[in-house]
């Protein structure tokens, strides 16, 4: 078992000891609450035959009678009605509160909803039959106070071990993801350093071809290249820090990235460039962001398959510049629009998925930019846009 199967494995059984133990207290819960509910219930049927003693001729302990009446309900809402499920009535019609125990005195005097209410305790609770010596009265009793309230205790407890379940879903997510990041960093800084080895012998053995009876122009060519490798070799050992913006003209560095790229591709690929007169300045990474133009332009001359048009548009509003790369190869599906700049993803037979989410990163997170796709169609093109801010302004 690997370190990601290990961390898996830990993960999924948290969750389920959580769910265990979830599913533990809530059947805990029930079970007390259904014992509460039975000795509700058990101190009614004490009071309603206190109360059908102290209606019998044999009794002689009244006084005794009335204390256990007292004393076994303070708390649980009681009315009696008659054999038909009625109120008992005054002499005046009215409701006997007699029959009533535990009720409020608005409610008491308030006959619509005393009504209203009776019939919640009937939904409640099956009546327990008082049988008097010369009739029978029913009596309907509803929860108390503490049952009323103890029946929201199982959803609150729902409610925490799911925000429980969520911490450590968002700690493990999160932590995978960190990880992520430092094996990116970390992959990328080894490739700076292993590219800067060889890259200090080319260099001196540039030095020596100007010695020798060479071509000046392969001399110029192999500086250009080195110049390249130089630029490969810091864009990857800024990766997992923090970079310098500076600020810079973007339609000049724009620019520079395109005719690099051009001058470098097929001819097959039909370029065109639409940038502003003007220079438009932008606090910017010239070396990152030219990295971000490569991949876009990269992933567009792949999506043609090498042939085709390839637009790089720049155009700007009063806070924001809008860089825009637009190609006619085969299109994005609309539910692939956000997934492409996942670390991994990848619709190439050969390839790490990188170029894209490198890019995102880039933009979004040192420069505090956006990067999406515009639009796309199948079979038509797909137009990647860069959102940057001007300098002294927010997008």
């Amino acid at each position: 078992m690997n370190f990601s199967d290990e961390r898996n494995f830990s993960s999924y059984f948290i969750i389920i000891a959580v769910l265990v133990i979830t599913g533990l207290v809530l059947w805990n819960t029930s079970l007390f609450m259904r014992r509460l509910k039975d000795d509700e219930r058990t101190k009614v049927q004490i009071w309603a035959q206190s109360q059908k003693a102290l209606n019998s001729e044999q009794s002689d302990d009244y006084l005794e009678l009335s204390i256990v009446i007292g004393a076994t309900n303070k708390s649980i809402p009681i009315i009696i009605t008659d054999s038909k499920g009625e109120f008992v009535r005054d002499s005046l019609g009215k409701p006997d509160q007699s029959y009533f125990q535990n009720l409020s005195q608005s409610l008491m005097n308030n006959e619509i909803k005393l009504k209203a209410y009776l019939k919640t305790l009937k939904s409640e609770n099956d009546p327990i039959e008082l049988d008097l010596k010369d009739t029978v009265q029913y009596i309907y009793y509803g929860n108390s106070d503490i049952l009323n309230k103890l029946k929201y205790y199982p959803m609150t407890i729902a409610i925490i071990i799911f925000l429980l379940i969520g911490v450590i879903y968002f700690f493990f997510t999160t932590s995978k993801a960190s990880e992520q990041n430092k094996l990116w960093a970390g992959m990328a800084k080894e490739t700076a350093h292993q590219i800067g080895t060889p890259l200090s012998s080319l260099v001196g053995w540039n030095e020596i071809l100007k010695t020798e009876n060479v071509n000046p122009e392969y001399i110029i060519e192999i500086d250009k290249d080195i110049e390249r490798l130089k630029v490969i070799t810091e864009r990857f050992s800024k990766i997992g820090s923090i970079p310098n913006l500076e600020e810079v003209d973007i339609v000049e560095e724009t620019k520079n990235a395109y005719t690099y790229l051009q001058s470098r591709s097929s001819k097959l690929i039909n370029f065109s460039l639409n940038l502003p007169e003007e220079p438009i300045y932008v606090s910017l990474n010239s070396q990152l962001y030219s990295w971000t133009i490569e991949n876009l332009v990269k992933n567009a001359i792949d999506a043609m398959r090498g042939k085709g048009d390839l637009k790089v548009d720049l155009a700007d509003d009063a806070k924001r510049v809008f860089i825009r790369i637009k190609d006619s190869g085969k299109g994005i599906p609309k539910s692939k629009f956000t997934k492409i700049f996942e670390p991994g993803y990848t619709s190439k037979s050969r390839g790490w998925g990188l170029g894209l989410s490198l890019s995102k990163r880039i933009i979004e997170e040192y420069h505090l930019g956006r990067i999406k796709v515009l639009r796309s169609d199948i079979g038509k093109g797909t137009t990647f846009q860069i959102t940057l801010r001007k300098s002294g302004t927010s997008v």
